[in-house]
């Protein structure tokens, strides 16, 4: 198989797909790759590093496009990207279709072959390639909500960990998943007081185990809320739905509630958001205010740390992508249920129900699509 890796071009997105070791292995079992140039550039991997793998560098996307069969991407493709995608193509990335019905038609339109990283579940119901980047993004969660409370950048000048004779912040977690967990763990060893709010209660005890003192664990339910981001100097947004709409937890009129100045991080920005008032930022220009709260709902926050976050990455996708080149998609996903649930589009029809649901669009069952 064919398989094409483009620069990618979101705002400030410095993940590349692929890396040079990844791209070895797919050519020793008989693959053939191609890399946009530079673009593994911005995560430390030169062009130079691709051609000693074995990949052939093209000077443009719409070569690597027109040529490949597969295309491992790290984000969605953007409206640009759109008229070089081919019929019958297979796209393995990031699509996240929940918060954007404009891509989803552009990708049914188009005919392809759409797996998305983040709806492919294993048995005991983890996703295996939303789990490293909701990793750094929970604890990136934390290192931004601490530097934009800072008063330099708009905060209420709140020093997270406090110091002796000055009490803590208080650091509030909607969702005790994998982002929740790591933004604790970070927001804790600063020395803040944390809260994590979950509806599952086997999770609370989990937590509630394994957390230190200075985190403690309360269910979830509108009053709850309601009484933890009046405390909040710092509130992260750690919801997950698989494959659907994040649902709004924190209402604008909840926002009277916070304090002047304090800060929220919604890592759920990328699936709508689980605060109302959250809308998706860059890197460029990653913080808005409303209600006297400072909002940062960068939708690509691991793209800021971008060696890690593409070590971290590829780690997880490469077994999936070769499995993938290998066998084809029809014979991998009979094969791998992980990666049938991954199938999100395919010719032209919506095969994941989170995604019909959001926008109201018929669902065709991909067991019935491949027979």
């Amino acid at each position: 198989m064919i398989i094409g890796v483009p620069k990618e071009i979101k705002a400030n997105e410095n993940r590349v797909a692929l890396q040079p070791v990844g791209a070895e292995l797919l050519i020793q079992r008989g693959h053939k790759v191609l890399v946009e140039k530079s673009a593994g550039v911005g995560s430390g991997f030169a062009d130079d590093l691709y051609v000693k793998a074995g990949a052939e560098i093209c000077s443009t996307a719409a070569e690597v496009f027109k040529r490949a069969e597969m295309i491992i991407k790290v984000k969605e493709p953007l409206p640009q990207e759109y008229p070089l995608i081919k019929k019958g193509q297979i796209l393995f990335t990031y699509f996240h279709f929940a918060s954007s019905e404009d891509l989803t038609r552009a990708m049914m339109k188009s005919g392809a072959v759409c797996i998305a990283y983040e709806t492919m579940q294993k048995p005991d119901g983890s996703l295996p390639l939303l789990v490293p980047m909701s990793e750094v993004a929970g604890r990136m969660a934390t290192q931004e909500g601490a530097k934009y409370l800072e008063r330099t950048h708009g905060g209420r000048g709140l020093l997270l960990g406090g110091v002796p004779g000055v009490a803590p912040g208080e650091v509030v977690i909607l969702g005790g998943g994998v982002v929740g967990i790591n933004a604790a763990k970070m927001a804790a060893g600063l020395g803040a007081h944390v809260t994590i709010l979950d509806i599952n209660l086997e999770r609370l005890r989990y937590l509630d185990d394994i957390m230190p003192a200075n985190v403690d664990t309360l269910a979830s339910n509108p009053e709850n809320i309601r009484q933890m981001i009046a405390k909040a100097d710092l509130l992260i947004g750690a919801v997950l739905i698989p494959g659907a709409k994040a649902p709004h937890l924190v209402t604008r009129d909840m926002l009277k509630l916070m304090k002047p100045g304090s800060v929220i991080v919604d890592v759920a920005v990328d699936q709508g958001g689980c605060i109302e008032t959250c809308k998706p930022t860059t890197h460029a220009d990653p913080t808005f205010v409303v209600e006297g709260v400072l909002h940062y709902c960068v939708a690509n926050m691991p793209g800021a740390v971008p060696y890690t976050s593409t070590i971290a990455l590829t780690n997880a996708t490469l077994p999936y992508g070769v499995e993938i080149a290998d066998k084809g998609y029809v014979r991998a996903a009979r094969e791998n249920k992980e990666i049938l649930l991954g199938i999100n589009v395919i010719d032209g029809k919506v095969t994941y129900q989170g995604v019909s649901d959001a926008f109201n669009l018929p669902h065709t069952p991909i067991e019935k699509v491949l027979g």
